[in-house]
């Protein structure tokens, strides 16, 4: 898709009929444009991706957690790919470490 995009503008270029050094440097600009925004959009949610991930790993038997469906609970099992997860007095479910949306602060 954005390959179809690039390939868009560096036809509209050449469509306008400019002078070659004048195409190419507003082509480069464009580049460096769509370059920039890209950085502004990924950076962030790459950065967010990484504390979610440093966050589960830092999870351990005691946590209270919020689950993505809104669910509270307090870890009482660690596994290597999810969490057995005290909701109510006995009663416990087992969930994806994935499915961890927030450790809940300690009052």
């Amino acid at each position: 898709m954005e390959s179809l995009f690039i390939h868009s503008i560096a036809t509209s270029f050449i469509a306008q009929g400019d002078a070659p050094n004048q195409g190419m440097g507003s082509m480069i600009f464009m580049f460096l444009l769509m370059g920039g925004v890209w950085l502004l959009i990924m950076a962030p949610h790459k950065k967010r991706q990484k504390e979610h991930q440093q966050m589960l790993t830092a999870l351990k038997i005691g946590d209270t957690v919020l689950t993505g469906g809104g669910i509270f609970g307090e870890i009482t099992k660690v596994k290597e790919d999810r969490f057995i997860v005290k909701i109510a007095e006995n009663t416990k479910v087992e969930i994806s470490k994935a499915s961890v949306q927030n450790l809940v602060p300690k009052k």
